[in-house]
């Protein structure tokens, strides 16, 4: 059975392509997000607050 749903996986690689075109911004500080962890963790993070199936 998959960890993340569909959504969830979707709202990740929108991240990771933020990331790679150099606009993925960090919440609070708003700088640039460079670290590929970081970028899923964002994605993750939004995931979560539009109710998507994230352990």
């Amino acid at each position: 059975m998959p960890r993340y749903g569909k959504s969830a996986q979707k709202s990740v690689k929108r991240a990771m392509d933020k990331k790679k075109k150099g606009t993925l911004k960090s919440g609070r500080s708003g700088k640039k997000v460079t670290s590929r962890k970081q970028a899923i963790a964002i994605g993750l993070s939004e995931a979560r607050k539009k109710g998507a199936k994230v352990p």
